[in-house]
């Protein structure tokens, strides 16, 4: 009889989803109070803590503007020496592309983000992540069931 481990090395592993709004609209608005660096560099600080808490722990930053909505950050996919600095190439292009299509569709007021499509690519992240966990974990029970039947034989 196959032996499970009590506890598998992704019990305290979190996968942390952060949507960014970079509504210009919006951050016009609110500018005299709260910039949107010093609220970015307090987003970097929030998910800089988040991974080194653990090294397997999982960032996704998703950004979201006027007219559209990108994955601009995987910690999963980054070089460990370039996290910031990959967030924010990403971002920088993300806010140009959005602000573009923001020209070409000439908005007036506060205009709303796209943060209903913002939310359907997180919960389709997480539902990669829990299929990939779920074939791992098989995997192994698989692997453990193969292991044994041939030091049983």
């Amino acid at each position: 009889m196959t032996t499970v481990p009590s506890k598998l090395y992704a019990d305290d592993v979190s996968l942390l989803m952060v949507l960014i709004d970079t509504n210009p609209f919006f951050w016009s608005t609110v500018k005299n109070t709260f910039t949107f660096s010093n609220f970015l560099s307090h987003v970097l600080s929030f998910l800089n803590s988040i991974l080194l808490l653990n090294q397997l722990n999982q960032v996704v930053v998703i950004a979201t503007g006027y007219n559209s909505c990108d994955y601009i950050y995987d910690s999963s996919l980054a070089a460990p020496n370039q996290r910031a600095e990959s967030l924010l190439g990403k971002l920088e292009e993300f806010v140009t592309r959005d602000e573009e299509l923001t020209q070409q569709n000439s908005v007036e007021g506060v205009g709303s983000s796209l943060l209903s499509g913002s939310l359907s690519m997180a919960l389709c992240c997480i539902l990669k992540t829990i299929i990939r966990y779920i074939l791992l974990s098989f995997t192994y029970l698989l692997d453990m069931e193969v292991v044994e039947i041939y030091f049983d034989e």
